[in-house]
């Protein structure tokens, strides 16, 4: 190797243990990186970079190793941290979350792009796609070799653009073509399904929502409403101070939320404030697999202060915040930096992410994680099916919703005495505030 590569790998060697030691970046020997201590992962950076200038049986491309070893670093801590190009790093600051998109919420889950949730009407709903749907292809592109940032940015584009992508949904292979568009929230539903017991749909927690939703609860206690149902099912957009903020409209007192941020340390605490709160009947509150991040505020906030019981099934677990960390050349890490917590500081983000329902209802029409694209794959070939084209993606009639039947049923057995009483006494807790970054999840 020339000397000119040579000084470029030690640079290189020395430019990504610098990043591992300030960030910590790497999944792996995670026994060493536990106890602290930064040496070990410069001299396993060092060991690897030394092999590839004396072992690998060609030149190697610098730049690939480079990007590729930055790449693995972002993947390594959560699905929502990434390395950003120049060119997106230059997006990244600049207008591009104007454009048109499909309307999906989406995470990772077993390496594939996950739908989370469908924002209702968009794009994504008008094709059939719902929660729990896997995407294996956007265009030709596998999406367990791309990030979730990679994937956010390729389902944006033009308005009126198409793109292919590839579902699979209880075990099956799907196709479909979605058109962008300009994404709409929709607004906040509501109704009195029997006397005195009212229905509020959350159909988004974006800024601005909270002021929608009380409105709603006041119009529904004009009518007479004392107990009610809210829906947080598709709830998983927004910020934690939106949540927050809809949550207080239910709590009267005590710990909404907290914002975790290096080292487990609680960067912020949000207190409810008496005057704020609109509502304080009965309350059941539906979730499942499509709550998430502001929408598991709002419940986790109601469930620890006993204003009501959770009923339906296991949130999915999100909400965080990213930071952009630019690097020489315009590339940049996009890291996360805080997590959101429910009251007693558990981030819903974790091991066994999300929050447990006190009723457990489950929806049976809903797709489930039990058959991931590659098991199916396999069972194709068997099948002697994997020549065979895909259908198109169905849009499946909607079904009766045995969630909301239960939860009405909850609300009319008289169970409200043990959730009505509020803590007065609890005093507000004062911490740091976090610093402007931007909250994770992707999708819209």
């Amino acid at each position: 190797m020339s000397l000119k590569g040579k000084l470029t790998i030690v640079a290189l060697s020395t430019t990504i243990a610098f990043y591992a030691v300030v960030g910590g970046f790497l999944s792996v020997h995670k026994d060493v990186f536990a106890k602290g201590d930064p040496y070990v992962q410069m001299r396993i950076f060092g060991e690897v970079l030394r092999h590839i200038v004396r072992d690998y049986v060609d030149e190697p491309d610098l730049e690939k190793v480079k990007i590729g070893a930055l790449r693995g670093l972002a993947e390594g801590l959560d699905p929502y941290s990434a390395y950003l190009s120049p060119e997106q790093a230059k997006k990244f600051n600049s207008s591009h979350n104007e454009q048109a998109a499909t309307g999906m919420i989406i995470s990772r889950v077993a390496g594939y792009i996950y739908v989370v949730a469908v924002v209702k009407d968009s794009p994504a709903d008008k094709v059939g796609l719902r929660s729990g749907d896997f995407i294996e292809y956007i265009d030709t592109l596998p999406t367990r070799d791309i990030s979730l940032y990679d994937a956010t940015e390729l389902l944006s584009g033009q308005n009126g653009s198409e793109i292919d992508i590839k579902v699979f949904r209880r075990g099956r292979p799907y196709k479909t073509k979605i058109k962008r568009a300009v994404i709409s929230q929709p607004a906040i539903e509501s109704s009195t399904p029997e006397t005195g017991i009212g229905y509020l749909k959350v159909t988004s927690i974006v800024e601005g929502k909270a002021e929608e939703v009380k409105k709603q609860l006041v119009e529904l206690q004009k009518k007479g409403v004392q107990k009610l149902v809210l829906d947080l099912r598709g709830t998983a957009n927004g910020s934690l101070e939106t949540g927050v903020e809809v949550a207080n409209l239910f709590v009267k007192s005590g710990t909404l939320a907290k914002s975790i941020g290096h080292n487990n340390v609680v960067e912020k605490t949000f207190e409810a404030d008496a005057s704020k709160a609109v509502f304080n009947g009965q309350l059941v509150v539906i979730i499942d697999r499509s709550t998430a991040s502001a929408g598991e505020v709002i419940a986790a906030a109601i469930l620890a202060n006993k204003r009501g019981d959770l009923l339906g099934e296991k949130t999915f677990g999100a909400g965080s915040v990213q930071k952009l960390f630019e690097l020489k050349g315009g590339a940049a890490m996009l890291i996360t930096t805080s997590k959101y917590a429910d009251p007693s500081g558990i981030a819903f983000i974790k091991e066994n992410p999300g929050i447990v329902p006190s009723i457990e209802v489950k929806n049976a029409s809903a797709p489930t994680e039990e058959t991931l694209p590659e098991d199916n794959d396999q069972q194709s070939n068997n099948d002697q099916q994997a020549k065979t084209e895909d259908p198109q993606l169905p849009i499946e009639p909607a079904t009766e919703d045995v969630q909301l039947k239960k939860a009405i049923e909850a609300l009319k057995g008289n169970q409200s005495e043990k959730h009505a009483a509020q803590v007065d006494d609890k005093k507000p807790t004062e911490n740091k505030t976090s610093d402007k970054s931007k909250v994770a999840g992707a999708g819209l």
